[in-house]
């Protein structure tokens, strides 16, 4: 399996402006999800606002960010981003998610999703989130 680990940024509202800037800087693609555009919003006010979304970029720079929904708390400085595990083989990161999850707080089981073959995340008992995914072949 190859796996690789990229900063999960997390914003609130700003993620969008974020990526944009990143992009800038380090060039590459910028791909966004809107709550919208999957069918996620909570809140009418954050529907445009980024579920998911990175940065990658030829050189190998790849940055992930989202915007924080409301209903969770969140302040700048205090959740700052994720670690996301992206692999290719979805038996290989489930079990690594299941050694992961010991003692963890499940936010997400990992399941299938709309973008990814699967994606889960979980805060491990040492108060870091992980997300992990194997995203579907395009």
């Amino acid at each position: 399996m190859t796996v690789a680990v990229v900063p999960h940024l997390n914003f609130r509202g700003e993620a969008r402006a974020a990526l944009e800037h990143y992009r800038a800087a380090f060039g590459g693609d910028l791909t966004v999800t809107s709550y919208a555009d999957a069918g996620a919003v909570q809140d009418p006010a954050e529907a445009d606002q980024v579920m998911w979304g990175q940065v990658v970029a030829p050189n190998g720079f790849t940055v992930m960010a989202y915007d924080v929904p409301s209903s969770r708390p969140w302040s700048r400085g205090e959740d700052p981003f994720f670690v996301s595990v992206r692999g290719d083989d979805v038996a290989e990161l489930t079990a690594c998610w299941e050694r992961l999850a010991d003692g963890a707080t499940v936010r997400q089981p990992l399941a299938p999703a709309p973008w990814a073959a699967a994606y889960g995340m979980l805060t491990d008992r040492f108060g870091v989130t992980w997300v992990m995914d194997v995203l579907t072949a395009s």
